[in-house]
């Protein structure tokens, strides 16, 4: 391969609360619920996603619904950091006033390798930042089910932050195994971390890698992030990708058909769990067939279920608990 990803896909976490966690990305962080569908690898539970008013691809978040499980120990070995993107200085002084605003604890504004962040977690403890692209990356497709002022919504994803105990493992199979480059490094909190570009980088095709060996190993639970997703153009270049990774060597789940878009799983030695994912067909030009099987306007507002699945219907809904989900402003009304 004589190329990189393009840039974040998704970022896939765990939830303890799953009508809460709608409660927190739709109505305070303006995002909108653009599948509403099961685990197709465990269909009892449920898997939500969250985008941009056209679930483009790089502005997704989605959260798999454990309704039992404990809070993640933190430490090392583990995906730290969700960031996403917004435009200006303004919109962080919003961020930060809408954040207090709705009890969410934060820092302020502060400067990180060069950009201004704003620093919170969710509920569950998930650890995200807001900061300011200046302009630069994909723009994101408005949400109109929201109260959030149009030029201050989130434009997707930024960087995903990770934290290993040895660095070298983890750099190999950045570089090696996916032809990301590092490119600068910058210290904060006494740590140093490293920046790995993806092709022609960006604040969205970017990983921030901190080495901490004093952190104990991390063990997940509710609120910690379980992979990060990588884009990739379509089918050709998910297969090419497929042939590098193992004659490179690196071991890897083979083509994973997920209705909305192919994916490639993979585990660097560190542990971390990183998913290369095309774009898929659908009406966004860039973005994931969340459309193959709802239409733009009633995204999210009904079970969805991939093909495979949908012959067991009525087991699968029998088997789920009621996910009674509260509105965000405006949702449900057309768009």
């Amino acid at each position: 391969m004589n190329t990189a990803p393009h840039g974040l896909h998704h970022v896939s976490a765990l939830s303890a609360d799953i009508a809460g966690n709608h409660d927190f990305y739709t109505r305070v962080l303006g995002l909108r619920l653009v599948k509403k569908t099961v685990n197709q690898d465990s269909p009892g539970m449920y898997h939500l996603f969250y985008a941009d008013g056209a679930g483009s691809a790089g502005s997704d978040m989605t959260f798999f619904d454990f309704p039992r499980a404990a809070r993640e120990h933190r430490g090392s070995n583990s995906i730290t950091l969700t960031t996403f993107r917004v435009t200006g200085e303004e919109a962080l002084t919003f961020w930060a006033g809408r954040l207090r605003d709705a009890g969410v604890a934060h820092g302020g504004v502060v400067d990180l390798d060069g950009r201004r962040h704003l620093f919170f977690e969710d509920p569950e403890g998930t650890r995200l930042a807001l900061f300011d692209d200046r302009g630069e990356g994909p723009r994101a497709q408005p949400n109109p089910h929201t109260d959030v002022p149009m030029t201050f919504q989130l434009q997707g994803l930024g960087y995903s932050g990770f934290t290993v105990a040895d660095l070298a493992p983890t750099q190999a199979f950045l570089e090696r195994g996916l032809n990301l480059r590092e490119v600068r490094t910058y210290r904060a909190e006494g740590f140093i971390t490293q920046v790995f570009q993806m092709n022609e980088g960006g604040p969205h095709a970017e990983l921030h890698v901190t080495v901490r060996p004093d952190l104990p190993q991390s063990r997940p639970g509710a609120g910690s992030v379980h992979h990060v997703a990588l884009r990739l153009r379509d089918e050709a270049e998910l297969m090419a990708w497929l042939f590098h990774l193992d004659a490179a060597g690196y071991g890897n789940s083979g083509r994973v058909d997920r209705h909305y878009f192919q994916s490639i799983y993979i585990r660097d030695p560190n542990g971390l769990v990183i998913e290369l994912a095309t774009d898929g067909p659908g009406f966004a030009t860039d973005g994931p067939g969340f459309a193959t099987d709802e239409t733009p306007d009633t995204l999210g507002q009904r079970l969805a279920l991939p093909p495979f699945l949908e012959p067991r219907r009525a087991t699968i809904e029998a088997h789920l608990r009621p996910l009674t989900l509260p509105q965000a402003p405006g949702e449900g009304e057309p768009a």
